[in-house]
């Protein structure tokens, strides 16, 4: 059985779905769930996953990979390799724990993405699976679009994004703005996508949304962009276009960064978007005042 999403305005197919979305009830299951689309067969997707172990091997057998990046998953006790080779891009994922490693593949020249996951006799590591389509739907959509780490708002038709490191406060202060300013509501929680679509600087909705369930089907124009540093006190300035740039960069696929293909990519379409879109960096408190302050910054009066 295939199923067919539209996420960002582009569509995800998966053959055989059973095998990774073990029920309806499942978690992986119930974000996708707002993004089904009607199955066109004859339209060529973004990208299409086949959940198959012996296509999978097939496709990396005696291939040399150059490694990109390693770095660490905890949240699946796992291990990650980056690499890619003169045909296409390897995601590996090695369990602390031991066991078979778990493969993503993508093929420059394809839409198609291997993955050995499903591996017989053992349930799909749903943590797993849902990292690794994020990852090569990531380089999948790298010409048009970036799966940004943000929590963002949606208010008054628009968007505002805010970043910054773990643990900065992202989550506490889009908290803040839906507590204190009416209308406000939380668009995504960890990854939403942006792109320029129609020629407009856009945020859609996805269905990574980090610890917070809010997967909506949605998109809005970019009123702003906000980089969160915490500070004993409030104060907000615009940056330039180059400082807007760094300050976007880290928050963008940290992997992607070692490819430099990708990197060009996904600074092409930042440029784009900073042509028309305000960055903001905001030292704060976690409190209402700065809430206001960035509010009503983005949305004067």
């Amino acid at each position: 059985m295939e199923q067919e999403f539209i996420i960002a305005g582009m569509r995800l197919r998966i053959v055989n779905a059973e095998r990774l979305f073990d029920s309806p009830e499942c978690h992986l299951a119930r974000a996708f769930a707002p993004f089904a689309a009607e199955p066109e067969p004859e339209t060529v997707p973004s990208m299409r996953v086949l959940p198959d172990i012996e296509a999978t091997e097939d496709c990396i057998k005696g291939v040399s990979f150059q490694e990109l990046d390693r770095f660490p998953f905890e949240d699946a006790e796992a291990d990650c390799l980056f690499a890619r080779s003169g045909q296409g891009h390897l995601l590996r994922m090695d369990l602390r724990g031991g066991g078979r490693p778990i493969r993503f593949y993508k093929a420059f020249d394809s839409v198609d993405v291997y993955t050995d996951l499903p591996a017989e006799k053992r349930a799909v590591n749903e943590i797993m699976l849902r990292y690794g389509l994020w990852f090569m739907f990531g380089i999948a959509i790298s010409r048009e679009a970036i799966a940004i780490h943000s929590s963002t708002i949606e208010y008054g038709g628009k968007a505002v994004l805010f970043l910054g490191e773990s643990g900065t406060g992202k989550s506490t202060h889009t908290r803040l703005w839906r507590e204190h300013i009416s209308g406000a509501r939380l668009l995504n929680d960890d990854s939403p996508i942006i792109r320029m679509y129609n020629g407009v600087p856009t945020v859609f909705g996805s269905a990574w949304s980090g610890k917070t369930p809010c997967y909506r089907n949605i998109a809005r124009p970019i009123a702003g962009i906000v980089r969160l540093t915490q500070a004993p006190q409030n104060r907000i300035e615009r940056l330039s276009t180059l400082r807007a740039i760094g300050a976007l960069l880290p928050s963008c696929p940290p992997p992607f960064a070692f490819d430099a293909e990708l990197q060009d990519r996904i600074c092409l379409t930042l440029s784009c978007i900073l042509e028309q879109v305000p960055v903001y960096h905001l030292a704060c408190l976690p409190d209402r005042a700065a809430a206001e302050l960035s509010f009503q910054t983005i949305f004067p009066a």
